[in-house]
């Protein structure tokens, strides 16, 4: 589960980098942080719920 985690940070990470590297892009530097923060809240909220159940 964690690792499917980290490699999808790791991709809206550089999605968000190429974003604002290139002035066009930035809508993808914006879609990127938002799928970051996104997976970033889905890992805490699962890893506090598994920890309540065990």
């Amino acid at each position: 589960m964690w690792t499917v985690l980290v490699i999808l940070l790791v991709a809206w990470a550089v999605l968000s980098i190429v974003g604002f590297a290139f002035e066009g892009l930035l809508w993808l530097a914006i879609i990127g942080v938002v799928l970051f923060l996104g997976t970033l809240v889905f890992g805490v909220v699962r890893s506090r719920a598994r920890r309540r159940t065990t």
